[in-house]
């Protein structure tokens, strides 16, 4: 649907179930190279060749992802017969074939029936086969006519069998094949010389991205123990400057989550102080290795989730608005999220002095434009920040949603209500003395980019039970329980009631 490695398990499956009904199909599982660094892919390559039952997996071999493919697998993908030597070896073998009497003739036919097995050999088609896949290629990906060809072969084939497609990203469009990376993902640009479409609005600010990536340099530069690693999205995290400026303490795993938490989980066993920077939608892949391998030994691994709830066009796949819900029940956690990019900064400082695991959520996209401090600072842990003071209703307010509750406020103080804000800053640990401030306000609009099941407004109704605080009225505004569809952050918030606009109805109506 989405992630990458799953085709081949769904492939099989779906082969299996059409067997048990007596139809012969064929099923074709279509894989990239780079989601090959992952283990799911292995272990569908596994149960297909163990069942022999009838599937194509097409691997399309580009030697890209996001970014650029790493890790051994993708080593020896590239280990094709190709080069110079062996066509110099050919040629000369072809030779003195020919030139022995009397059976060179014929020595010379065999020897080339043998070539596809001896280039097997030697080339990827040695691992897929000891899967027991049948494998054919390397084949161009960009010439119809020998796809056409190699299907037209491979449909009659039975058991499990590997196309292997050499591609170009960006085939076909110049700026696109000479920078594939930016190319992945991009806005609106002009289609002659791929440059971003100009218009006069101002520079905007860096996004929370950008600051993430500049805080982590500037801190690697004092403390060595900071070690950087990411699942194939290094310039996706912000982390380029980075790997370029330490690379002896960056590590690009490859599209491999469950691996990176792990291998941040034994770094901090020697005292170093991961970071691990991930897509929130990602980092769900790697939820045991969370609990087990980090939280269970309270590790100091720090996880920076980068795209932390709507992130627009790449839509339901994408948008991370689950990770509050399954974060927060972790135990030993510290979770927490940033109202700017200036907090973000001082977050991140924060987290790298905490004695355990820590992750922090942040947005896609551009700052609010507010300066980040020269000097870091540490927050108080578990502390939140009162923005307003207010007696009529309290908004408690959590990251992206914090500016949008004072426009809100702001209004509301306009038409007569005193409106208290909090920038609530933990979500674990919580600050105890919101119970006290929404009792002595008693009305609270609960506020948050995130799953309402389970998120933050669900932590507040905890908090307001477990300190018998029941005389108060809450409404919780969050991203109901559905998956999210594309569309423009802006016009998504403004859908699901996650705007100023949509927080100013859901506090009138408090107050009504």
């Amino acid at each position: 649907t989405g992630h990458s490695s799953t085709s081949i398990s769904a492939g099989l499956g779906i082969s299996t179930a059409k067997a048990l009904k007596g139809e012969k199909d064929k099923v074709i599982a279509v894989i990239g190279d780079g989601s090959m660094t992952a283990g799911m892919a292995f272990e569908g390559l596994n149960q297909s060749g163990h069942t022999e039952k009838d599937l194509i997996v097409v691997l399309n071999d580009n030697a890209m992802s996001i970014s650029p493919n790493v890790g051994a697998f993708s080593s020896f993908l590239s280990r094709r017969m190709s080069g110079k030597r062996f066509i110099s070896l050919k040629k000369e073998m072809e030779s003195v074939l020919a030139s022995l009497p009397g059976v060179g003739e014929n020595l010379l036919n065999i020897a080339r029936k043998w070539e596809d097995s001896f280039i097997t050999l030697f080339t990827p088609g040695m691992l897929f086969e000891a899967f027991r896949f049948k494998y054919i290629g390397p084949i161009q990906g960009h010439r119809l006519d020998k796809l056409i060809d190699t299907f037209k072969n491979t449909r009659h084939l039975e058991g499990p069998v590997l196309v292997h497609v050499l591609t170009v990203k960006g085939k076909g469009y110049e700026p696109a094949e000479k920078d594939p990376c930016h190319y992945h993902g991009v806005g609106c640009f002009e289609i002659p010389t791929g440059s971003p479409r100009k218009d006069d609005l101002p520079l905007p600010p860096p996004s929370y991205t950008q600051v993430f990536g500049k805080t982590m340099v500037t801190l690697a530069r004092e403390d060595k123990r900071i070690f950087a690693i990411t699942a194939a999205m290094p310039e996706g995290t912000g982390l380029a400057e980075f790997s370029a400026s330490f690379p002896e303490r960056f590590v690009d795993v490859g599209i491999a989550e469950q691996h990176a938490v792990t291998f941040a989980a034994g770094l901090a066993t020697e005292g170093f102080r991961p970071v691990v920077a991930i897509y929130s939608t990602f980092l769900q892949r790697a939820y045991d290795q969370i609990i087990h391998d980090v939280c269970l030994p309270r590790l100091p691994v720090v996880f920076a989730v980068d795209r932390g709830g709507l992130v627009g066009e790449d839509g339901p796949t994408h948008h991370g608005n689950f990770d509050i819900t399954f974060l927060r029940a972790l135990p030993n956690l510290t979770l927490m999220a940033p109202k700017d990019e200036n907090e973000l900064a001082h977050m991140i400082y924060t987290a790298l002095r905490i004695p355990g695991p820590v992750a922090i959520r942040y947005p896609r996209g551009k700052g609010i434009g507010v300066p980040v401090d020269p000097e870091f600072m540490a927050l108080p842990v578990g502390e939140a920040e009162v923005l307003a003071q207010g007696s009529d209703l309290l908004i408690l307010a959590l990251g992206t949603t914090v500016h949008p509750a004072l426009e809100a406020a702001a209004v509301l103080e306009k038409e007569g209500a005193s409106v208290g804000v909090v920038n609530c800053r933990f979500v674990k640990p919580l600050d105890k003395r919101l119970a006290g401030y929404a009792a002595a306000a008693g009305r609270v609009l609960v506020t948050e980019e995130n799953a309402r099941q389970g998120g933050f407004g669900g932590a507040i109704l905890e908090l307001l039970n477990d300190a018998g605080v029941d005389a108060v009225r809450v409404k919780r505004v969050g991203i109901p329980d559905r998956f999210v569809e594309h569309g423009p952050v802006s016009l998504l918030r403004e859908k699901y009631g996650l705007d100023a606009a949509g927080f100013l109805r859901a506090a009138r109506d408090l107050l009504a």
